[in-house]
């Protein structure tokens, strides 16, 4: 999976980007660090050599400290992108800096190199559009948090070559991710589209008092859960029916059909029912909470991640 002398530029260093420079300097790349915000910036390297620290408890970064010495804190985003074959850009969800931001990258970066968002909800055809290198920029959408999540969604805009999606692809699968490819612009990619789906009924379910939110929540967790962290929706109904997909088609979409029909809409984000959702968790969002809740899910899933990875071994 390591490859020695490839160059990197991770553009911006908050949660999003530390994973990414994590990601790639584990995988044998010099990694350089931008971000306009000194704090920021100057915190990064220390932020990043933890979660090397903590991949390797869980047997998943071979060399930590190693891996760390290839970070790199550039004087400027001229310097950060100076001889990289990839950018990974993770500055703010707000599409004027979308714009901005590529409109140098475009500029500084040498011509063969890629460049690619981690945004989640903004289209590279609404801030590549007008670049002279539009050609080779895209969408990396990946899950937080991505260093123990490995699942990367590729979304060009119309004028992506093939060939910068293809070659995306394949240094994500060199990196350790999971590169999925999206065929065409579509609002919200696939993931969150398929979460928020789940969310929406999760929020009517909830608001109109049909189950508790903490219940709810052991339902997809010790139920839905445990299928999908080693199936998807197609290989579960695969064999809920004897017959495989086109049997549970025949079987069961009739019920599917009457819940798709009356699906969740916009109003259970609205109040009063997003008023009754917040009432039903009885857990204050204090600052300790979430930290010790951040905590827990990353352990659980590098727990996670090492075991898939021993199982995969097996097969």
């Amino acid at each position: 999976m390591k490859k020695q002398n490839r160059n990197v530029a991770i553009v911006g260093v908050g949660l999003i980007g530390r994973a990414w420079a994590a990601i790639f300097a584990r995988a044998g790349w010099n990694v350089r660090l931008t971000d306009p915000h000194q704090p920021t910036l100057k915190a990064a390297p220390g932020l990043i050599r933890d979660e090397l620290q903590a991949l390797a408890r869980h047997g998943l970064a071979d060399d930590p400290d190693g891996a760390a010495a290839r970070l790199f804190v550039a004087a400027s985003l001229k310097e950060a992108v100076e001889g990289v074959e990839f950018a990974q850009e993770n500055g703010p969800e707000i599409v004027e800096q979308k714009i901005a931001i590529f409109a140098e990258l475009d500029k500084l970066a040498p011509p063969d190199a890629l460049l690619v968002s981690s945004t989640s909800a903004i289209t590279a055809s609404r801030f590549t559009e007008m670049l002279p290198g539009r050609a080779r920029c895209l969408i990396g959408h990946p899950v937080n948090p991505p260093h123990l999540i490995p699942l990367v969604e590729l979304c060009g805009a119309p004028w992506t070559a093939p060939d910068a999606v293809d070659r995306a692809r394949k240094i994500y699968r060199e990196i350790g991710q999971v590169p999925v490819t999206i065929n065409r612009e579509i609002d919200g990619f696939v993931l969150n589209r398929l979460q928020g789906a789940l969310l929406a009924e999760a929020f009517r379910l909830v608001g109109e008092g049909f189950i508790s939110a903490e219940d709810l929540d052991h339902t997809v967790k010790d139920g839905l859960g445990l299928r999908w962290s080693f199936l998807g929706p197609f290989e579960t109904i695969e064999l809920n029916a004897p017959g495989g997909i086109p049997d549970y088609c025949a079987r069961y979409t009739g019920f599917y059909k009457e819940l798709a029909s009356a699906s969740a809409g916009p109003e259970v984000y609205q109040s009063p029912n997003v008023d009754r959702v917040i009432a039903a968790w009885p857990h204050p969002p204090t600052p300790e909470r979430i930290a010790a809740l951040t905590q827990r899910r990353n352990e659980r899933l590098a727990a996670l991640a090492a075991h898939k990875a021993a199982q995969s071994d097996k097969l």
